[in-house]
């Protein structure tokens, strides 16, 4: 069973040197998810930023834990994807 990989980026919020660290998974790891869907909270100084599924799949991997400081760019997880034909997703 062909998986592909997609990560979850932290993305640019042009905060200057606001710090940003991981409030909240929203999603266990192992859970499924479709793309869209939010799976981790960020919060930089007062704002609240939510990081949506780059990809429909399951949560493979947490690389950031809650309260974790993180930064523009970063990979903090990681969305499995089966790409077999039937598109039915398993592990």
């Amino acid at each position: 069973m062909p998986l592909t990989e997609h990560p979850i980026v932290v993305p640019d919020l042009d905060l200057g040197d606001t710090p940003v660290v991981v409030s909240v998974w929203l999603v266990a790891r192992g859970a499924n998810v479709v793309e869209g869907d939010r799976v981790v909270e960020l919060l930089a100084g007062d704002v609240i930023v939510d990081v949506s599924a780059p990809a429909s799949g399951v949560l493979g991997e947490r690389r950031a834990g809650e309260e974790e400081r993180v930064h523009a760019g970063q990979i903090v997880g990681v969305i499995l994807a089966d790409t077999s034909q039937d598109g039915q997703f398993r592990i």
